[in-house]
């Protein structure tokens, strides 16, 4: 993909749904006992991918004027997938589908790409075998591909997690849904709550306050529709773009606004953003709101351990805002990027240098020195195949002096869609 540097942007941009949300809405309507009609599911690769191991689990989900209904059928009327279940690329999918898989009564093996395959598995295998499930990875124990065999008498469990992870929570939530007793999750610190909201929506006993999370198993899940919002993550490219161009101004409506997910805008005002949320209100116990953004001139910014796994997917963008802003920014405590798509803190500061960006590599994190009157540098830089990388460099590239490639862009299907449409929509202006 090759962008050329612009002036400023102006619009209205349509974001895609949230893909957290739209994987767990999919899943969750899956094992209700009832048909779920989901409004604007994101048709991302990684969501397709869940879409496609369910069929394989025999539930049956049919797409109406854009639509999905998933015809929910109860996990004890799943059956025993014929071939290995593909998660492409996807690691929300594959740590999902473990927790739920470990409390059915067949086999199933859960495996992905090159990717996925090297990304840690531990984290999910060692408690859920805690709880009683049969699962096992290669490199003992701590790499997919998951074989897993199907245990329904799997037992509530307390853990207290080294690691605040929303992925991990909503696997071992999944399993203890059907497990026997109740289970409690402690963190260091507040993880994303995405799986607690919608659980607490479909009738789940559960409880919740970011760090804590206790589950009671029994109640029977139900829900008749579900709205899935915009989502913030998609939204931050183009609110980051907004902030750092001259003469800019954006409006994006319906955009999930939960807390733990809109750290970065709490992040970004104390820069010295100007953002402007409005009409806020209540969707499927989502908090949704409107987004205006505005030019700012931005300041530098220390980001630490308590605000780091709110803030995990935002964090390639939030670098875009810091080599604009004047003076050190410093991000720390940051190591879980190095086990997403990419080592994050390795792609991204090998590749901004490449653009003229002042940026340093740290074990945990990064050091951006800022400068307000910053422009990118030409040529051509690579994604590794990580679509967080290359929205962010899209993003930073609108702020170069000529053209700039960024190589193996594909891979933002991954997640936003329309992002290449937008931006195409952008330069024309």
């Amino acid at each position: 993909m090759e962008i050329h540097g612009i002036k400023s942007i102006k619009g209205e941009f349509k974001i895609p749904g949230d893909k957290s949300i739209s994987h767990r809405s999919v899943i969750l309507s899956s094992i209700t006992g009832n048909n779920v009609a989901i409004e604007n599911f994101l048709f991302c690769q990684d969501c397709i991918k869940t879409l496609d191991i369910l069929n394989k689990l025999g539930v049956k989900i049919e797409k109406i004027n854009g639509n999905l209904i998933v015809y929910g059928k109860g996990i004890k009327n799943l059956k025993e997938p014929e071939e290995i279940l593909d998660v492409g690329n996807s690691g929300t999918t594959i740590r999902i589908m473990s927790g739920l898989l470990s409390a059915t009564n067949f086999m199933s093996v859960l495996s992905g790409d090159k990717s996925i395959n090297s990304r840690p598995m531990e984290r999910i295998i060692k408690p859920l075998q805690e709880m009683g499930a049969k699962i096992n990875g290669r490199e003992n124990n701590t790499k997919a591909p998951l074989v897993i065999i199907g245990n329904p008498k799997l037992k509530g469990k307390k853990f207290e997690l080294k690691v605040s992870s929303a992925q991990v929570k909503s696997c071992i939530l999944m399993a203890a849904l059907h497990a026997i007793g109740s289970t409690e999750i402690m963190q260091p610190q507040v993880s994303r709550d995405h799986t607690e909201r919608m659980l607490q929506y479909f009738g789940a006993d559960i409880t919740y306050d970011g760090k804590y999370t206790k589950l009671n198993p029994g109640k029977k899940l139900s829900a008749g529709k579900i709205y899935i919002p915009g989502d913030i993550s998609s939204a931050a490219f183009f609110i980051v773009a907004t902030l750092v161009l001259k003469n800019s101004y954006t409006l994006m409506k319906d955009i999930g606004m939960n807390p733990i997910r809109s750290y970065f805008i709490e992040i970004l005002r104390q820069m010295g953003g100007k953002i402007v949320i409005k009409n806020q209100r209540i969707i499927n116990n989502e908090p949704v709101v409107d987004i205006e953004a505005f030019s700012s001139k931005l300041n530098s910014i220390e980001i630490g351990r308590e605000k780091i796994p709110g803030i995990i997917d935002e964090i390639p963008i939030l670098c875009v805002a810091a080599a604009k802003a004047r003076g050190k920014t410093v991000i720390r405590d940051a190591g879980e990027l190095r086990f997403k798509e990419s080592d994050r803190i390795k792609s991204i500061v090998s590749q901004f240098k490449k653009l003229g960006v002042d940026i340093k590599e740290k074990e945990d994190g990064m050091i951006i020195n800022g400068d307000v009157d910053f422009q990118a540098d030409e040529g051509a830089v690579e994604s590794f195949g990580d679509h967080r990388v290359a929205m962010s460099l899209s993003i930073l590239a609108l702020l170069s002096k000529g053209n700039v490639t960024v190589l193996d862009s594909d891979c933002i299907n991954t997640s936003f869609p329309g992002f290449i449409y937008n931006l195409k929509k952008i330069m024309s202006q």
